[in-house]
């Protein structure tokens, strides 16, 4: 290499070295500061697409937790209000095995129907009454058959107000066998259960029980109660059993979640170790190149020297 005045090629080139260098201890301090990896595109573009791509699942199935945690919430608030109709059915059947004996008079025996009217109409108030965020749960409106495989059938979402059984939307798809079910209540008011006065039209003969104010309808009104009492208790098994199957959801959804946040973070999160022994080496080098570019800037000055002398 020829010693030149108007061209500094020892400059240059310590220089460029001390650009890439300090070019390199940016980027070490970008990801120790930040803790990632990949802070830009041009870090790592397909390891981006990768991450945000896991980012959007480990949201929406943070999210799906919270739908089936909000779903499970909903079915206790409906299995209380059906344990409190319980209660009523069994305090009605009391009040029917009374009637049902011959010790009672006529006007007894209307003051015993009197309380089982009552217990009737509570019934219902507590069937009309029991919602949840706004969404009337044993008034039949989520009534979907016995079949659960029909639920999805008569469910409607088109309009403003869903209709039908209730969907509960957990995944991060929508695949009917994957990321959602759905919540199907029965009509739990007196006249759908087949007690009071309201009870409807068709239930006659040992199933009518409207009125225990006579002794013979009291006897029928038993055997209406046994039906009330297993229709409500269908109801609150299928309740138990979808509360659990929910549980199990949010179990398997916050260990997927918890997995794919692992796969995220070795993909996108810097390894402190190791950028730290890279920012420490970059560093070297870039004082290093600091001092070689003062020390090549120096070196027309022997030419200066051949000149002088």
């Amino acid at each position: 290499m020829s010693l030149a005045i108007n061209t500094n090629l020892m400059a240059l080139n310590a220089a460029r070295n001390l650009s890439a260098s300090y070019s390199r201890l940016g980027t070490s301090t970008q990801r120790l500061s930040s803790g990632l990896r990949i802070n830009n595109a041009s870090d790592d573009a397909a390891g981006l697409a990768i991450r945000e791509l896991m980012r959007a699942e480990i949201s929406s199935m943070r999210q799906g937790m919270r739908n089936a945690n909000d779903a499970i919430s909903l079915i206790q608030t409906a299995d209380g209000a059906l344990q409190v109709i319980d209660e009523k059915l069994i305090r009605m059947k009391e009040l029917a095995t009374q009637a049902a004996t011959g010790t009672y008079n006529s006007d007894q025996r209307l003051i015993i129907d009197s309380e089982y009217q009552a217990m009737a109409s509570e019934i219902t108030r507590i069937a009309n009454a029991t919602k949840f965020n706004g969404v009337y749960l044993l008034n039949g409106n989520l009534s979907g058959g016995n079949n659960p495989a029909s639920w999805g059938v008569t469910h409607n979402g088109e309009g403003l107000q869903s209709t039908g059984p209730m969907k509960i939307h957990f995944g991060t798809g929508n695949d009917s066998a994957e990321d959602y079910y759905y919540i199907a209540i029965g009509n739990a008011t007196a006249s759908a259960l087949g007690v009071g006065n309201n009870s409807g039209a068709g239930l006659t003969g040992d199933y009518a029980g409207n009125s225990i104010s006579t002794q013979a309808g009291a006897q029928r009104a038993l055997d209406a109660l046994n039906a009330a009492i297993i229709s409500k208790d269908l109801i609150r098994a299928s309740l138990g059993s979808l509360q659990n199957r929910l549980a199990n959801t949010v179990t398997n959804l916050s260990i997927q979640a918890e997995n794919l946040q692992a796969a995220e973070s070795r993909i996108s999160d810097a390894d402190v170790a190791l950028e730290m022994t890279e920012f420490v080496r970059n560093q070297i080098i870039t004082q290093a190149a600091v001092a070689m570019l003062a020390q090549a800037n120096s070196l027309p000055r022997m030419a200066m020297q051949l000149i002088s002398g």
